[in-house]
């Protein structure tokens, strides 16, 4: 099949804890047809992590020398740590008409959705991974016998206020199993690759 010239995608994902983002993103990179963005961090490596694969470890210095050149797409202080996205990646991967994923929370989704820079606006599509209620994440939680009460918890009041943002996005998609989770995903994909702004050629010429 021919390969249509096309300028990059930048899907943006975002979910509450336990909606399975991670089951979802590992279910599409089966597929290699998109760059996964490796976020910077200034926390030290956890055991089996690698620079550059897992994150892109920086120093304090560096990290803020960066936010002062204005480097970030976005940029958080966690538990007093930083991580964010590097603005040059994502630019370079795009240019190259290279489809982006981005893994993010809805904070760091709302800074990126902010952005006046003209081409990571249109090349932004964000999805927002869900259950259909809380009630169904709170089962998920305690069937995977991982947390305590309390734990969970606290998942479910971080989820609550996670799900309020949910109407900020393009699209909401909403959790099944991972098959369904990962097909409708890839039918989002499929059709903002074919949508005609996107396409660098001309059929008549």
């Amino acid at each position: 099949m021919t390969s249509i010239p096309r300028l990059g995608i930048l899907f943006l994902l975002s979910a509450p804890s336990g909606a399975g983002k991670s089951t979802l993103r590992a279910g599409l990179q089966k597929d290699q047809d998109f760059a996964y963005s490796v976020s910077c961090t200034t926390r030290a490596p956890r055991p089996g992590e690698v620079d550059g694969s897992d994150y892109h470890f920086l120093s304090r210095e560096d990290f803020e020398a960066k936010i002062a050149e204005g480097a970030f797409l976005e940029y958080a202080q966690v538990h007093g740590n930083y991580y964010g996205t590097l603005k040059s990646a994502v630019l370079d991967a795009l240019r190259a008409g290279t489809d982006v994923l981005i893994d993010i929370d809805v904070q760091g989704a709302a800074m990126i959705r902010a952005t006046d820079h003209p081409e990571i606006r249109a090349a932004l599509v964000d999805i927002f991974l869900m259950p259909e209620n809380i009630e169904v994440l709170r089962g998920r939680l305690a069937r995977r016998g991982t947390e305590t009460p309390e734990q969970i918890a606290l998942r479910l009041r971080n989820a609550e206020t996670e799900m309020r943002a949910w109407k900020q996005y393009q699209f909401a998609l909403i959790t099944s199993t991972p098959e369904s989770d990962v097909a409708g995903f890839r039918a989002i994909m499929r059709a903002e690759r074919s949508r005609s702004s996107r396409l660098l050629f001309d059929p008549l010429s």
